[in-house]
């Protein structure tokens, strides 16, 4: 693949705050820990140096249960998770059908290729790549969806609660909608009885060789870890004031929040429900729901259940730093948005803050979007103006005989003005007259300016279509392509799609980068 990298701003596609975090302006530095640079992470080993070794084996023994039915089960990597020097690189995504969006595969694909980078810088360490599934999201209508060569594919399911727990039935009738399917989901999907374990199928499939692990965090015995800040949050509720806090201070800073706290920031988590958990007088209940607990049932509760209990936006991230022995959390705009919120409740639950790396990002462009890029003239920075834009700088270029009737309009502004003045000598009312019929010739010549530069804009009737179709191509309704579609577009043709992105990607490259294949 040919790699050409631009800054973030010249694709006009993010957040000032995520600019100001990649270019160290904005003064966000009380908001995180340490910027993401290859020497940093030394600081941030040393910070999760002495991460609870019991803590390790009880990780080790849930992702032994975890891929148990996986005949390419990664032992060599689980392992490795063992030793005091070992540590993980994270990103995290919803369990979206399918795979979803093109962007998950780049978040991987970034923590795969940075953990590789620093086995070079640190040999002394050990480095695992890993994915979180989000198993426990309830927000069905996020995931249940995906675009595949143009068009949208949805499921159907009327379960609730957990997404990780939903029946894969009903899968196989999406699969017999598309026209061309990889094996590889029709075996997820067939072979696994519900989504978290079709989704750990399929990831370790395509990353077991780059050592990549999955973790799921609905886990009684890494639920177990977490009781603790379960239980505090539910009953001092501490974490409210440190995000609103740090919002407060955000938005000072010209920044909005992204999340917002609750008193209580957990779900209940049970057979199709999961559900907010509210302080209610001298009882906490669970919405929608006739469960309820006395401050005695629910500290019962969390010590004998606490798989039954979810974080939400808020606590998730303590979550997965408190069970990993974790250096860096990878992701994109909106994640870090709401992590810039949450260095307050990290430091209350005296938890190691993150180095935060931004997931690589990418457009990539096939053999034929590159030859019409070429035909019509248009740079690779080009193509982030948009089709309007685009259309016009192209017709700028080749308009033959540019239409431009500005010098005949003031000539004619001048003859009106000279009639005006000899009709008012002899009648002063028809100057308004005069005015009128100059307004109605004007209007008349505009038009004919129009017809005139729309005859000759048909003249490339077929260039300007090229490019309304490669920019809706690229940038599916004006959004990014990672943004919308799947990888299947370019991995059915071509096996090493992911592995030529691997090869390419870099990381510690804080720039939008443009691959063309």
């Amino acid at each position: 693949m040919k790699n050409t990298a631009i800054s973030f701003e010249k694709t006009n596609q993010f957040s000032k705050i995520f600019l100001d975090y990649v270019n160290c302006q904005g003064n966000l530095t009380e908001f995180y820990d340490l910027f993401p640079t290859l020497d940093n992470f030394e600081r941030q080993i040393q910070q999760k140096i002495s991460f609870p070794k019991e803590n390790r084996q009880i990780l080790y023994q849930s992702l032994q249960k975890q891929y148990q039915h996986l005949a390419k089960k990664p032992q060599i990597v689980l392992d490795l998770l063992l030793n005091e020097r070992t540590f993980t690189v994270t990103t995290g995504h919803q369990l979206n059908i399918f795979s979803g969006t093109l962007y998950f595969h780049y978040k991987i694909l970034t923590v795969i290729k940075t953990a590789q980078i620093l086995r070079k810088k640190y040999p002394n360490y050990n480095f695992v790549p890993v994915y979180w599934m989000a198993s426990e999201d309830h927000d069905f209508e996020e995931i249940n969806n995906f675009r595949l060569f143009g068009k949208k594919y949805e499921w159907e399911s009327k379960e609730k609660g957990a997404v990780g727990r939903f029946k894969t039935e009903g899968l196989q009738n999406v699969i017999s909608q598309t026209a061309e399917m990889s094996p590889l989901f029709v075996d997820a999907y067939q072979k696994h009885a519900n989504l978290a374990d079709a989704t750990r199928f399929y990831v370790n499939e395509l990353y077991a060789s780059q050592g990549l692990l999955v973790v799921d965090g609905d886990d009684r015995d890494l639920k177990k870890i977490f009781s603790p800040v379960i239980k505090q949050e539910i009953l001092q509720q501490i974490s409210l004031p440190k995000v609103q806090e740090s919002s407060e201070k955000l938005k000072e800073k010209g920044y909005s929040a992204q999340v917002f706290p609750r008193e209580i920031n957990l779900f209940y988590l049970d057979n199709q429900i999961r559900e907010r958990i509210v302080a209610e007088k001298d009882r906490f209940s669970v919405l929608n729901s006739n469960i309820s607990f006395s401050r005695a049932e629910i500290e019962a509760e969390i010590e004998n259940n606490p798989q039954k209990f979810s974080p939400n936006v808020i606590l998730r991230p303590v979550y997965q730093e408190m069970i990993l022995p974790n250096l860096s959390y990878t992701g994109g705009p909106g994640e870090f948005a709401y992590w810039f919120q949450l260095k307050g409740v990290f430091e209350n639950f005296a938890v190691p803050f993150p180095i935060l790396l931004p997931r690589n990002f990418a457009l990539v462009l096939q053999k034929n979007d590159t030859a019409k890029m070429q035909k019509l003239g248009i740079s690779i920075e080009d193509l982030f103006l948009g089709a309007d834009q685009l259309k016009a700088n192209f017709l700028a270029k080749k308009l033959q005989n540019p239409v431009d009737l500005l010098e005949e309009s003031r000539f004619l502004a001048e003859i009106f003005e000279k009639i005006s003045q000899k009709a008012e000598k002899i009648d002063i009312t028809l100057g308004k007259s005069v005015q009128a019929e100059f307004q109605k010739t004007k209007t008349n010549l505009l038009n004919l300016e129009k017809k005139i530069r729309k005859a000759e804009e048909n003249k490339h009737e077929t260039s300007l279509s090229q490019i309304q179709n490669l920019s809706e191509k690229l940038f599916p309704k004006g959004d990014l392509q990672e943004r919308t579609d799947n990888f299947l577009n370019f991995y059915l043709n071509d096996q090493n799609f992911l592995s030529d992105l691997l090869e390419s990607f870099d990381p510690f490259d804080l720039r939008f980068q443009v691959f063309e294949m």
